[in-house]
């Protein structure tokens, strides 16, 4: 062939669980309502980084550390990142690959989520817990945008990858990405994660 295609962007896409999931994800609903609603030191960072909306980041932001629920979603999320590690190919010497950062993104109409990477981590990601009908969807960035210089524009700079309650989106820790606003009744509610390389249990 005189065309290869080399060093690919690998993201992954899948519900969190083919059965039995629709349990999990309404207690995930309860308590991530509850954290917004109680969560004074998170309000007011968000007050501050967060305009219009809320996220524990700032405040909680090892929360499958904290409850029972999140521990459980924690538990089936470790499947997916072990199955998305294989498909990287990375050889990690026998060594782990474990959670350890996890909070709640609340977002109505109108609220950004601006370009941004997860450093210090080796997979991200997002589980989806609430969905409405014209809500934005996650936008990934071309890794290679910096590096373009005098190359002209082309399509296909950013992709949206739209998801639905349920959906598990993972990606490498260095792919950019963010979430635009849009106008939407009701609030999309997520939950956000960062996997570490050989990470060591905070229990």
């Amino acid at each position: 062939m005189a065309t290869r295609a080399l060093f690919p962007t690998l993201l992954y896409h899948r519900p969190l669980a083919r059965a039995g999931g629709g349990l999990l994800n309404r207690r995930l609903v309860d308590e991530c309502q509850a954290l917004a609603a109680s969560d004074t030191a998170g309000r007011r960072w968000s007050a501050r980084n967060y305009l219009g909306g809320y996220t524990s980041y700032g405040s909680l932001d090892r929360l499958h550390l904290v409850t029972p629920v999140f521990d459980a979603l924690r538990r089936r999320l470790d499947a997916h990142v072990k199955a998305f590690t294989r498909e990287l190919k990375y050889d990690l010497g026998g060594r782990t690959v474990a959670m350890t950062d996890c909070w709640v993104n609340v977002m109505p109409a109108g609220v950004v989520h601006s370009l941004h990477l997860h450093p210090n981590s080796f997979i991200s990601g997002t589980y989806y817990v609430a969905v409405p009908r014209g809500a934005a969807a996650l936008k990934i960035e071309d890794p290679r945008l910096s590096l373009m210089m005098a190359a002209p524009p082309r399509p296909g700079t950013f992709v949206s990858l739209p998801a639905k309650a349920g959906d598990v989106i993972l990606f490498e820790s260095w792919l950019r990405h963010e979430v635009p606003p849009a106008d939407f009744s009701g609030e999309r509610v997520s939950i956000s994660f960062n996997y570490a390389w050989n990470a060591r249990s905070r229990r």
